[in-house]
């Protein structure tokens, strides 16, 4: 450990710690007793699998794998890269684990999808400049909303894994200046929304609200404003790990991902002369290779990116998808050896840069991992995510996320003209408590002067209610509107939902 041991532990609670022998530890097993954790395993991780029979991995089983993979990178680089790492704030394992296991607390129901409507609702209906993001939402529950630590408020994690968790270490607007949304050449995700361009950061990890607890989280290591801690780069490349290996796996098992259509795309990139095909076979991929070209040249290679394909089609095309999936002991095996063998390689190629590049982190994957990365996510977008049927099914999603914000809102808006939270008929209790917490929050804003006192309210109530939907499953949002539509024929058990 680094000689910031102290301040790294900052923040950590005293109760239990001395029983685990590290605080690290302690905020670990505190995050994963949580019940926004225990939530995580009715969130969508792709597609809900709700009533449908279908064994797919959801939010809580992907951290566990992105934890799985982080710990296993932070041994790798300890070992291999201790005094570099030391210099840039130091790596421990269980604070990596901790924050895999808490990165994807704030995801809503639905998966990103759920994350986008929410975020348009937020800025356009609810008049929140902050909107919504995932990481910023995970970041205020483990800071703010989460009472099952010994405090007051949050989980009361040390500064180490607190920062380990900000993916996307700024605010949305502002913060740090100047803010990467400005740059001609933007941290990734630090840009703007597409056809957005005054939306501020399209990705970011902390609110206003928690805009203190970021700095403070941060204050111990001597990264760069727009750079992660190794510990958080550690996380997130775990996260992209996990995210290109798994989902592939499970669009296998359920024969969504046939091996006709993705050997056809791959195979026609790879005849092709150059240029690249415009269009057929193999013209989406060559646009991703020149997207990678123009954004990441600082570790893109026409080689290295035909290597990645040429190894993709053998060991996912003429591999894993050369049989279907039919449920036995040896379609299981295939699975599995897929997943280890990917894993160990992606695992194995990890490399520390003390000075990264303005797109990197000061943990990356090697050249020919990242390229193999880039174009296992593009199977899974191109073939599972872009299916006209899976867009069919989103669109009904929405249709949940938007009428639970409509309804909820409204519902709040029969007591303001009595003055108080309260005077809203039946208001359930968790949402008047969240409103109250929020209307604490934006008072304390506006006597800085971040926002207006007139203010206070219409923003209380509408952080209140996205904070309300965001900690919904699947299952619960779609009863919830059935409650509060009139459509549900089972009171004593919809009801439960509010």
């Amino acid at each position: 450990m680094n000689d910031g041991r102290e301040e790294r532990a900052s923040g950590a609670a005293e109760t239990g710690a001395g029983l685990a022998g590290s605080p690290f530890r302690v905020d670990r097993d505190r995050i994963a007793a949580s019940p926004f954790f225990a939530r995580l395993a009715g969130v969508t991780q792709v597609v809900s699998p709700n009533g449908a029979g279908l064994l797919l991995h959801n939010r809580l089983t992907h951290s566990l794998q992105v934890a799985q993979v982080a710990r296993a990178i932070a041994e790798r680089i300890g070992e291999e890269s201790g005094p570099v790492v030391d210099k840039l704030g130091g790596c421990d394992p269980d604070v990596v684990e901790a924050a895999a296991l808490a990165h994807d607390l704030g995801h809503p129901p639905f998966g990103h999808l759920g994350e986008q409507v929410l975020d348009r609702l937020a800025r356009e209906r609810l008049s929140l400049r902050d909107g919504f993001e995932g990481n910023a939402q995970s970041f205020r529950i483990v800071t703010t909303i989460d009472l099952h630590g010994p405090g007051r408020a949050g989980l009361g994690l040390t500064a180490a894994v607190r920062a380990a968790v900000l993916k996307y270490p700024w605010a949305r607007h502002g913060y740090p200046d100047p803010h990467p949304s400005g740059a001609e050449l933007p941290p990734r995700g630090g840009g703007p929304l597409p056809g957005v361009p005054d939306s501020g950061s399209a990705k970011f990890s902390a609110y206003g609200t928690e805009l203190g607890e970021l700095r403070a989280a941060r204050a111990p290591f001597p990264v760069a404003p727009w750079q992660q801690t190794v510990e958080a780069a550690v996380m997130d490349t775990a996260d992209d790990i996990a995210y290109a290996i798994h989902d592939v796996e499970d669009f296998h098992r359920v024969g969504v991902l046939q091996q006709a259509g993705v050997a056809a795309e791959l195979r026609g990139w790879e005849r092709s002369a150059e240029p690249g095909p415009t269009a057929g076979p193999g013209a989406a991929l060559e646009r991703l290779r020149l997207r990678l070209a123009e954004r990441d040249d600082w570790v893109y290679s026409d080689d290295a990116f035909a290597a990645a394909v040429s190894r993709v089609r053998a060991e996912l095309v003429d591999g894993l998808l050369a049989v279907p999936f039919d449920g036995s002991m040896a379609a299981e095996r295939a699975v599995a050896e897929f997943s280890a063998r990917w894993t160990s390689r992606l695992v194995g190629g990890i490399r520390v840069l003390e000075e990264p590049p303005v797109r990197a982190a000061h943990v990356a994957l090697g050249e020919a991992q990242w390229h193999e990365v880039a174009v296992l996510k593009f199977v899974h977008q191109q073939f599972v995510l872009r299916r006209a049927e899976l867009a069919s099914h989103q669109r009904g999603q929405a249709t949940v996320v938007t009428g639970l914000v409509g309804a909820l809102h409204d519902w709040l808006a029969d007591g303001r003209a009595g003055g108080a939270v309260s005077a809203a008929p039946g208001l359930p209790p968790r949402l008047h408590d969240l409103v109250e917490l929020a209307r604490g929050e934006y008072a304390a804003l506006a006597e800085e002067g971040v926002v207006k006192a007139a203010q206070v309210g219409d923003l209380a109530r509408g952080r209140a209610v996205i904070d309300y939907v965001a900690s919904l499953t699947d299952a619960q949002a779609g009863a919830l509107l059935d409650v509060l539509t009139g459509r549900s024929a089972r009171l004593w058990t919809d009801a439960m939902a509010l």
